[in-house]
């Protein structure tokens, strides 16, 4: 677990193998290619796309849910993939003999999903061989409207007795998460740019594969960040995704020695799972 502009993050994330972004204080999590018992207690999962390294876990948290009695869970995912995935329901629904119970939730690209009262996330497009999306995280406060601050508490009481409206609710753009995607989302999305906390991919981070396998993959390059680091505007960029042909150490190691001056110190590296 670790604290990344103010919000409580643990992730899984490995290329190829498992990803599994959980936001504990919001009580939801982004993707499930393992189903850990920790998160089977998320009602909510936002998924960004179907490879199975970020959705092969969704039949296990449903099921354990349904095992342990508690609430079916919410999907929410990109409208392309509703049909496919219910007809993934269905079959293990005949090969578990139980019923699997759980709200599919379409979302598409600029739409909002209200996670309790206190969040809301919106869609946006990212670039990938299947259909993908991620996230952007909103914290929704109310407060008393600007032109009655000031007033009276006697005076405000008298307006709310007669049915007027005092407050207002404001939303603060807190994070986005891109799942895998090509970088020019940078480029396209301001949400991307803008969020304080940013976590996106970075699959590749040297030679050992170079650009072109990367574009071709639907994957990022650490080249092709470093190209665009005057985009950030983030507070904190935490990279993950990295493939699993880099240790720990090397992941830390390359980012240093390669991210320039200004980036560096808000890259962040997620880095559970590796040796």
């Amino acid at each position: 677990m670790e604290r990344l502009s103010g919000l409580a993050v643990d992730a899984l994330n490995v290329g190829g193998l498992e990803t599994a972004i959980d936001l504990p204080e919001l009580k939801v999590c982004v993707d499930l290619g393992v189903c850990p018992r920790r998160l089977v207690s998320r009602p909510t999962v936002l998924f960004t796309h179907p490879h199975a390294d970020h959705l092969g876990g969704i039949a296990s948290h449903a099921a354990t849910r349904s095992l342990f009695g508690q609430a079916p869970p919410t999907y929410v995912v990109p409208p392309p993939i509703v049909e496919p995935l219910g007809r993934l329901f269905d079959a293990w629904r005949d090969l578990d003999q139980s019923e699997l119970p759980l709200n599919l939730v379409p979302l598409a690209p600029g739409e909002t999903h209200a996670i309790g009262k206190r969040w809301e996330v919106r869609a946006f497009p990212t670039i990938h061989p299947v259909p993908s999306q991620g996230y952007a995280f909103f914290e929704v406060k109310t407060q008393l409207r600007p032109e009655l601050q000031g007033l009276p508490q006697e005076e405000l009481s008298r307006r709310g007795a007669a049915g007027e409206e005092l407050s207002v609710a404001t939303r603060e753009l807190r994070a986005a998460i891109t799942g895998d995607t090509r970088p020019e989302v940078l480029e396209r999305e301001e949400l991307v740019r803008t969020a304080p906390l940013l976590i996106t991919e970075c699959t590749f981070l040297d030679e050992r594969v170079d650009r072109a396998q990367a574009e071709e993959s639907g994957h990022t390059h650490l080249d092709e960040w470093i190209e665009r680091a005057e985009l950030f505007e983030n507070e904190v960029i935490a990279f993950g995704h990295f493939s699993s042909r880099y240790s720990a150490k090397q992941v830390r190691e390359i980012l240093e020695r390669r991210l320039p001056a200004g980036l560096r110190e808000r890259v962040h590296p997620l880095l559970t799972r590796f040796p």
